[in-house]
């Protein structure tokens, strides 16, 4: 008598597919194991903790004990005296930020492009990343340092041509804040924000810079015409970024830089925050709301942006 054998039909699909790219690769899949615990543990993980923002939290009771106070908190900043100013520094700072960095991190990109000399624009690359490695307590250090009136650039200047005593510290001017914390940026941050945009202009065919040439178009008409659309999708995708980062202004520079003086616009979400939640008062579910929505705006902006430049560009210009 003949005994049949029935064989497990082999797996096929997407299921297969993942098995076997997994079994091949899987010393590349373990090189995943680090980021994937990072994300895990500091992005993901405290999010557990952001529901403290609809509780009335104490740390005795703990998260889960902690009386549900639903909206409260929101209410509280919504209807606070100062969220019109904190909320309106926070955005004209950013968008101030973002304008002038991106517009000036192009500007640059493109005139490095049309240095014909290797040796001068590899110096004049490195001068301007050189900044980008200082931190932001000696970046403040050396901003207070030049504009002090008393011993600084700044006051040394004045009386070199004529002027008598000290000048007015501007530093504590309310007007001159926001663009202290731009420029100061600019000057940080510029050589190396120009470095994707540069890696993108190497990919222009020089056939079509020749086929220009033969058209007798200039030098501008090129960087206009050949040079600018090749970088203009990575710039979008760029200026995306930026928006989805726009509510979030950097804490630590703002803070060395704020003074009783200008406090009236240099007062943020993120320095109130922290003077909420680590000031006397210890108001973590207060602090965490304000965080929460600081965090959903920045989400519908980035939406938002990404709508926009999927209607402008002919291109299909989208982080989703």
């Amino acid at each position: 008598m003949q005994t049949t054998t029935h064989k497990r039909p082999k797996r096929t699909g997407r299921g297969a597919s993942f098995i076997r790219n997994f079994k091949r690769d899987w010393q590349l899949w373990l090189l995943m194991l680090p980021p994937l615990a990072y994300l895990l543990i500091f992005d993901y993980g405290p999010m557990y903790g952001a529901q403290i923002a609809f509780r009335d939290y104490r740390a005795r009771s703990g998260i889960w004990n902690s009386q549900w106070v639903g909206l409260q908190w929101f209410r509280k900043f919504f209807t606070s005296y100062n969220f019109r100013s904190i909320f309106t520094n926070t955005l004209v700072l950013s968008l101030y930020s973002v304008v002038v960095s991106f517009v000036l991190a192009v500007g640059l990109a493109l005139l490095l492009n049309t240095i014909r000399s290797a040796r001068f624009r590899k110096f004049t690359q490195t001068i301007t990343y050189i900044p980008h490695f200082i931190s932001v307590v000696v970046l403040v250090a050396i901003v207070n340092q030049i504009f002090n009136p008393v011993n600084g650039l700044y006051g040394a200047l004045f009386r070199l041509f004529g002027g008598e005593g000290y000048p007015y510290d501007f530093r504590g001017m309310d007007t001159a804040f926001r663009h202290i914390y731009v420029w100061s940026g600019v000057w940080q941050n510029l050589g190396w924000d120009t470095i994707i945009y540069t890696a993108a202009l190497a990919s222009v065919s020089q056939d079509h810079h020749e086929a220009a040439m033969i058209d007798g178009a200039s030098r501008w008409k090129r960087v206009i015409h050949v040079d600018l659309p090749t970088i203009l999708p990575t710039a979008m995708i760029m200026l995306i970024m930026k928006f989805g980062r726009v509510m979030t202004i950097g804490f630590e520079k703002v803070y060395l830089l704020q003074t009783r003086l200008n406090e009236t616009v240099s007062e943020v979400i993120s320095t109130y925050v922290y003077k909420v939640g680590m000031g006397s008062g210890h108001a973590f579910s207060y602090g965490t709301a304000i965080g929460l929505f600081n965090s959903a705006v920045n989400c519908i902006l980035l939406i938002t942006v990404n709508w926009i430049s999927k209607r402008m560009s002919d291109r299909e210009v989208s982080l989703f």
